[in-house]
């Protein structure tokens, strides 16, 4: 257990110094790319640090020999989407109120484009209405409905890639962490930077997952109960981190980008690779968290939609994936 507890905190240690690694080289590459800033965070930043979640998918449902291993896959891809719409916006509206004097605001209001933040969420929240309305019906075709997922996340990255928006003077380049001294660094070093890190994410989340189902172990846990409410977490770590690093830099513009982006991914990709290799159908626990994480975003939405979106008004959320947490608890102890 001790072993378990040390790998449990220095992965997690590993993944988030790599993150400051990766947020800074996902800049310099959104930049050598000639992306608008917002495109940075909504298809670089959240592609590059979906990939662990989205990996989970796709060994659990391709290569899964059991109904249950398969399964484990479909939580994965509920999962996820809940964890970034709840407690990853709720760490931005903590590390805003947190860090307001340092950023010399008199304010915890988030400074991004709200209008296009609740386009966003509709867009999601449409494609995640749709995703869960499969999960409670059977019906012959429904693996014909991945194609669509992958059209729709195809048509998302090709909005975002045409956003021609810059970085405010607040949200300007620090220097490549590889190359600390050159004001305009290669490719080749931007790339080597963002790949090196996204490894370590990789790696470090994989160690840190591992670490997560042990102590489960430990305490006796279901596998599901590990599956459906720690494995999430532990996934959703680098968007999570990411966004507490960019904030605490003043950019939440980035920040809300990465989790808006991540989420498309994880309503999109892993959805679709899930109805391929799946039946996608619902247990009780699944259908509470598709309705949870859509009571999320609609609240998003609605916050965004007025613009007055702020520190305070983003935590709420994060209580939705308490209130998840202890229904999966219940349903497993009865």
């Amino acid at each position: 257990m001790l072993l378990t507890l040390v790998l449990f905190f220095a992965s997690a240690g590993a993944i988030y110094l790599a993150c400051e690694y990766f947020v800074n080289g996902v800049e310099w590459l959104g930049r050598k790319l000639d992306l608008g800033a917002t495109a940075t965070g909504t298809v670089l930043a959240a592609f590059g640090t979906a990939l662990p979640e989205s990996a989970v998918t796709f060994v659990a449902v391709i290569f899964g020999k059991t109904p249950a291993a398969r399964d484990i896959g479909v939580g994965a891809a509920m999962g996820g989407p809940l964890v970034l719409s709840t407690i990853a916006y709720a760490v931005v509206g903590v590390a805003l109120w947190v860090h307001r004097k340092r950023l010399q605001r008199t304010d915890g209001l988030v400074r991004v484009d709200h209008r296009r933040l609740a386009r966003d969420q509709g867009w999601f929240l449409a494609i995640f209405a749709l995703k869960v309305g499969l999960g409670l019906v059977a019906f012959a075709l429904k693996p014909a409905f991945g194609v669509v997922f992958l059209l729709a996340y195809a048509a998302y990255v090709w909005r975002e890639m045409r956003s021609d928006d810059t970085a405010p003077v607040e949200e300007e380049l620090e220097p490549l962490k590889f190359r600390p001294r050159q004001a305009q660094p290669s490719m080749t070093w931007v790339l080597l930077q963002t790949l090196v890190a996204l490894v370590v994410i990789a790696a470090a989340s994989r160690v840190f997952v591992g670490q997560l189902e042990a102590i489960g172990a430990v305490l006796a846990w279901p596998p599901h109960l590990v599956a459906l409410v720690l494995s999430p977490v532990a996934t959703e770590l680098p968007e999570t981190l990411n966004a507490l690093i960019w904030v605490r830099q003043g950019k939440e513009r980035l920040a809300l980008a990465n989790i808006s982006g991540a989420m498309m991914i994880q309503a999109t990709i892993p959805s679709a690779l899930a109805i391929f290799a799946t039946p996608w159908l619902f247990d009780r626990p699944l259908i509470v968290s598709g309705a949870l994480t859509a009571a999320a975003i609609a609240y998003l939405w609605w916050l965004f939609r007025r613009g007055r979106a702020d520190a305070h008004r983003l935590l709420p959320v994060g209580l939705l994936y308490g209130v998840f947490a202890a229904y999966v608890l219940w349903h497993f102890a009865r």
